[in-house]
């Protein structure tokens, strides 16, 4: 406990039993004495020299996973920005908390902070809605600390994604992945701007995919006594345990290619803070939302006519119309 240096049982077991080896075999060699098919000798081929195979395999694989984590975070890094957001607050009216939040008659001003994407090299920058929704001013950080204000291009709120513009050209767009084919237990790195801080990394896996949580309500125009709570919003989220904070919404999920499969949007959280489950829009979907704010400013959308629950409340919908939700196949 002093500075006392402790040494691992197990250790001199595999050190003792290493040194044993390397004496019978040494003895075999210089007496030209054969112990061929001895205990001694399979001993000697079967478990000691196995095991240090084994050990020198997995030591191997671990070195080339975080080889890929410091490969993924060295390429993806430069593309992430931080944004800083500026509301302007409504007319305050004499309360407990004016002294906190204005003077009375004057209206304040709050400020928001998350994170952001480069997706093309001129200026284009990828975020969530919830990060510069109603902001009044939009400034991005660089990783390389040059600052710039932002012109909002378009909002999603159907999917939580907005389209930011900068002037600027050369910058280091990320190299889109695709989200369709990430498996669960993947290796994902998630990248952003938790609590204002510099960039962050945080390693996890890809818990389970296409998760609607209802964190988007965004209900519809067409609901009537007889139909579920429609909801327009899209949600089919890469979950991850990655660790996610508030700041990090609009931040990268990437591969150990360093490739973006996923924008970081939301947290299962009871208290605000990471607890083990966050969620990043698929890549795939954020791409088509991206390209229709850039080309038209909203996203364009074919509407079908027919309305379903949303998949986090439809068992209970089955329920109550006497349905067995086990057994409903398709869409009802």
């Amino acid at each position: 406990l002093c500075g006392h240096k402790r040494t691992n049982y197990k250790q001199m077991k595999n050190n003792s039993l290493l040194i044993i080896a390397t004496m019978l075999i040494s003895y075999q060699s210089l007496a030209g004495y054969s112990v061929e098919n001895s205990p001694a000798e399979e001993f000697v081929k079967d478990t000691i020299l196995q095991s240090l195979s084994n050990d020198i395999i997995h030591y191997e694989k671990s070195q080339n996973v975080m080889g890929y984590f410091f490969k993924a975070s060295k390429a993806v890094t430069p593309s992430v920005v931080h944004i800083k957001t500026i509301y302007k607050g409504s007319e305050t009216s004499g309360n407990s908390g004016q002294q906190l939040y204005g003077s009375p008659g004057k209206s304040s001003l709050a400020m928001g902070s998350g994170s952001g994407i480069i997706i093309e090299a001129d200026g284009y920058i990828a975020t969530n809605n919830h990060v510069v929704e109603n902001a009044v001013e939009i400034e991005v950080i660089l990783p390389d600390k040059r600052i710039f204000t932002a012109t909002l291009v378009g909002l999603d709120p159907n999917t939580d994604l907005a389209l930011l513009k900068v002037n600027a050209t050369g910058l280091p767009a990320v190299k889109f992945g695709n989200s369709d084919i990430v498996e669960i237990g993947e290796w994902v790195l998630a990248v952003g701007y938790p609590f204002s801080l510099n960039t962050t990394v945080t390693a996890g896996i890809v818990s389970a995919k296409a998760r609607s949580i209802g964190i988007i309500n965004r209900p519809g125009n067409n609901s009537d006594g007889n139909s579920p709570n429609m909801n327009t919003a899209v949600e089919s989220f890469i979950q991850t345990d990655a660790a996610i904070n508030p700041g990090n919404s609009g931040g990268a999920l990437v591969n150990l290619n360093g490739e973006l499969i996923g924008i970081n949007s939301a947290i299962a959280s009871q208290t605000g803070s990471y607890s083990g489950y966050g969620f990043a829009i698929p890549v795939n979907l954020a791409k088509k939302i991206l390209d229709d704010l850039k080309k038209y400013g909203i996203v364009k959308r074919g509407i079908l006519g027919v309305s379903f629950p949303a998949p986090i409340a439809e068992d209970q919908f089955f329920k109550q119309q006497g349905l067995d939700p086990a057994k409903v196949k398709g869409v009802y």
